[in-house]
């Protein structure tokens, strides 16, 4: 049964309200002083919501003394609801109050309906609010837990989904079976690989990274297996040693591996099945032990059913799959990504909630890599200590009618716009490009007062 905590000198209107509570399974309890009320709330740390009045001391209309007691009971609790009891002349205070962070004013005397609805509604918006700051907390704490055992090399998320890739990587990091790492570019897939290769027993050996996609196709095969002298045009008289030799005993990372010729396909099958190769040039068969960690944007399997990719090698490669979605299925990222880019550029410069709400809107085709660029170059353009939207520079085409639909507003960026905006509501609904109501709702949802 909720405790509801009842403060008012009114002993007529204390009892109305306990009969009245206690009739819709609610537990009352009575206070006829401010300092007897806040008693009652320190000694019962489960009350759930207090109704008060707004004057206390005969021939007091100005409600000061029901705006003490308000401050002071969140003080005490500042998440705790609170419903104000007003007579007419105080409706302004209580306006005040309301923007401070009181739930609700009911004016006496009260429908008795509409305040057991307003009641009901609290108390259910309550346990959803607190059910939602255990979530939170919960990946706070499973994020530090994350952190604290495995070395992260220092990425930045706060997404449920990067937090799920992350758990996945560090657990495949100990063995030594082959990771594809699949996602767009600019997403981040070297960063995981890094990750993975931290993390695995290989850490302290070479860690040699290539980027399969960069390589003219006649230069592919020797970067990758090596080439004897004269072995192709432009070789030059000394053996060159291939990235397969120089990561031996380690770890190698091919990044764009869908775009491997047809002949270095073969031979990286070869060398994952057998650990053996030949240089370009060379019939000496080379024998090495690498862990094989590979990245590309490219769909594989279309690639196998049109005939550019080898299906058994795809096997080979794809015995862990780590996904790495796009920035745009992970908007909460974009805001800390953002700000560290700045502090990375030794800037001490802020965003505007303006921009902040247009980063997350933006569709990032670019993904991470883009939303770099874009920080790098407001941080130069910047002359005051506020990066505002039109710094951004953002292409309008890009933010599309999806992602105005998912638009979802973190609890920093609507706090930070609600103070720019002094308060007004209305103001800050336009900033963010929704209805009051829906920001109203976004309000409650993180128990921001307003």
């Amino acid at each position: 049964m909720d405790k509801i905590l009842i403060i008012d000198d009114n002993s007529g209107i204390v009892s109305a309200l306990e009969i009245l509570l206690s009739l819709h399974d609610l537990q009352p309890l009575c206070a006829i002083t401010p300092q007897a009320g806040l008693q009652l709330l320190r000694e019962n740390r489960d009350i759930s919501l207090v109704i008060q009045d707004m004057n206390f001391t005969a021939d007091t209309t100005s409600g000061e003394e029901g705006r003490e007691l308000f401050f002071a009971i969140r003080e005490i609790n500042p998440d705790l609801p609170i419903i104000l009891l007003t007579a007419w002349t105080q409706l302004e205070m209580a306006v005040e109050l309301v923007r401070a962070g009181a739930a609700d004013y009911l004016g006496k005397p009260w429908d008795d309906n509409k305040l057991i609805s307003t009641i009901n509604n609290l108390l259910e918006l309550g346990e959803l609010q607190k059910r939602q700051r255990a979530s939170q907390q919960k990946a706070i704490d499973a994020r530090s837990e994350l952190q604290d055992k495995f070395d992260l090399r220092e990425i930045i998320y706060r997404s449920d989904k990067m937090q799920q890739l992350l758990e996945m990587a560090t657990q495949v990091a100990k063995s030594d079976v082959p990771v594809l790492i699949t996602g767009p570019n600019g997403a981040g897939k070297e960063k995981i690989a890094e990750i993975v290769q931290a993390n695995s027993m290989l850490r302290d050996e070479p860690f040699v990274k290539i980027n399969v996609g960069a390589l003219p196709e006649e230069l592919m095969e020797a970067e990758l297996f090596g080439a004897e002298p004269g072995a192709y045009t432009g070789a030059g008289n000394k053996a060159r040693e291939g990235r397969f030799e120089a990561a031996d005993g380690g770890t190698l990372f091919l990044d764009e591996i869908g775009e491997l010729s047809a002949s270095g396909q073969v031979k990286l099958l070869r060398v994952l099945q057998t650990g053996e190769f030949q240089r370009l040039g060379s019939s000496q068969t080379r024998k090495v032990k690498v862990r094989v960690i590979s990245a590309t944007n490219s769909d594989l399997p279309q690639a196998i059913t049109n005939g550019s990719f080898r299906q058994d090698l795809f096997y080979r490669l794809n015995v862990i799959e780590l996904r790495l979605p796009p920035l745009c299925e992970r908007p909460e990222d974009i805001a800390p990504l953002a700000m560290n880019f700045l502090q990375d550029n030794g800037s001490s410069k802020k965003l505007s909630p303006q921009a902040l709400t247009a980063l997350t809107r933006y569709q990032w085709p670019g993904n991470v890599r883009e939303l770099q660029n874009v920080m790098q170059r407001a941080s130069v353009l910047c002359r005051g200590d506020t990066i505002d939207e039109a710094l951004l520079a953002l292409p309008k085409q890009a933010s599309i009618d999806r992602a105005e639909v998912h638009f979802e507003p973190s609890r920093e960026l609507l706090q930070q716009t609600l103070a720019s905006c002094n308060g007004i509501i209305a103001q800050a609904a336009r900033e963010l490009g929704m209805s009051r109501q829906a920001l109203y709702r976004r309000l409650d949802k993180h128990g921001i007062p307003y």
